[in-house]
């Protein structure tokens, strides 16, 4: 596999079969949505893996914005096929599911509850060893490709939630920009919104040296670690595309340059926030988004509400 853990490029979808190839992966799991599954993106992959004669299952019932039901559904599906390793064609909803599927299934004894945070869950440590994920993102975007985190709605309770730790980053990330030309006008808005939000809210994060108490070893380190002059690099530099293409890329579904541009903004801001954060958008969307179920955008194809 890439020396690299992330690879842009238009096209560069076609590469997943000899990455797989490369680690050995003889039975492979494709996680996806509904939707995607009638896409050509799709079709990209299976024919990278039939060309490497590699051995995929596909789950395509991978529900927009997860719950802990829809988790546990790919997780026992996962659990049942034994695979070498997992790809994850989609946008945040199925690259989070495809990471706790991941998580859950490369351990069984684990409890669901084990691995999110506290305090809904006991947020244990991972120390087992997952099998290989390759992210390839469909839009622009939750940023999930590049990050050790996994969100879902936690239905019991009605709040949003997560599962962090490193060992859920995915192994590889395919960013292929072509990808988001199938991107429905008003989800690359509402998703571009995303990318926006993760930029400025790492960029402006309370810095990583006035966060007190310290830790007393780096190992009880937070996942987030405040602006930092690292995070800041990412953050800006998608700041920057932001302002430059975002507007080009809702209203002109066929201008590649702009989509493309901000599928790379996707990443990079995901980068950012991955290391240092967010805050206040982010806090106050989490009890709103847990409660309010009886809205859907326009261009979500989903038979239910998902804000």
């Amino acid at each position: 596999m890439s020396f690299s853990s992330i690879r842009y490029g238009p096209g560069v979808t076609q590469e997943v079969g000899k990455d797989l190839s490369a680690i050995g992966a003889k039975k492979v799991c494709i996680m996806t949505d509904p939707y995607l599954a009638t896409l050509p993106p799709l079709s990209a992959v299976k024919n990278a893996l039939s060309a490497e004669q590699i051995f995929f299952d596909i789950y395509k019932k991978i529900r927009i914005e997860p719950t802990d039901k829809s988790f546990k559904d790919a997780i026992n599906y996962a659990k049942q096929g034994d695979y070498d390793a997992f790809v994850a064609l989609g946008g945040g909803s199925v690259i989070d599911t495809c990471k706790a599927a991941n998580l859950y299934s490369t351990n069984s004894d684990a409890q669901f509850l084990d691995y999110v945070n506290k305090p809904i869950g006991k947020g244990k440590g991972v120390t087992h060893k997952l099998k290989p994920l390759i992210a390839i993102p469909t839009t622009s975007g939750t940023g999930s490709e590049t990050t050790c985190i996994a969100i879902f709605d936690y239905e019991p309770l009605k709040t949003k939630t997560g599962i962090a730790s490193r060992a859920l980053k995915p192994t590889l990330a395919l960013v292929d920009p072509l990808h988001t030309l199938y991107m429905h006008e008003r989800v690359c808005a509402n998703s571009g919104f995303d990318v926006l939000c993760h930029a400025l809210e790492s960029y402006t994060a309370l810095r990583f040296n006035e966060r007190e108490p310290r830790p007393e070893s780096p190992d009880q380190r937070p996942v987030y670690q405040g602006s930092n002059p690292i995070s800041d690099i990412w953050s800006l530099e998608a700041l920057r595309i932001i302002k430059s293409f975002f507007k080009r890329a809702v209203y002109n579904n066929d201008d590649v340059e702009a989509r493309s541009k901000m599928h790379l903004a996707s990443s990079l801001a995901g980068i950012g926030f991955g290391n240092a954060g967010v805050h206040l958008c982010h806090g106050m969307s989490y009890p709103v988004s847990g409660m309010v179920k009886n809205y859907k955008a326009s261009g979500y194809n989903a038979p239910y509400p998902i804000v």
